[in-house]
């Protein structure tokens, strides 16, 4: 298993305070007959009449020498878990959780956002200190 990332208890504090309930932590995945770890597992109850929403999370921390060079693996595991938990939990949708300052920064670049919107990667973006969900991008 993966070690967490830096921010992992800040999002899933974050996420417990938006109302979602933590299934998982870690939630296991097979990449075929590979063992693989998306860091979070989650749902919230929408309404009493709809079913439950799940959602997993990939934490990204954004903290190396070089955020293009964290994008690449982001967006490679990212792809990877999505096409993985198609195929075990298709109700359950991914998102690629990254701080809200690299997201009103790094995340703005013109051939970032074409990568975001062509592979239609779903975001969350979380504060540091507050532990809080700033913004959910679907």
């Amino acid at each position: 298993m993966s070690a967490k990332d830096k921010f992992h208890d800040a999002v899933k504090n974050a996420l417990v305070k938006d109302g979602w309930t933590i299934t998982a932590d870690p939630l296991q995945i097979k990449l075929g007959d590979i063992d693989a770890y998306i860091d979070l597992g989650a749902e919230k109850l929408l309404t009493a009449e709809k079913n439950g929403e799940k959602i997993a999370v990939e934490i990204k921390s954004f903290l190396g020498a070089s955020n293009i060079y964290e994008f690449y693996l982001a967006f490679g595991q990212f792809l990877n878990y999505r096409e993985a938990l198609h195929k075990q939990e298709p109700e359950r949708i991914l998102f690629l959780a990254v701080p809200d300052n690299v997201h009103e920064t790094f995340f703005k670049n013109e051939f970032i956002l074409e990568m975001v919107g062509k592979f239609e990667l779903k975001l969350l973006t979380y504060n540091i200190e507050t532990e809080e969900i700033v913004k959910w991008i679907k």
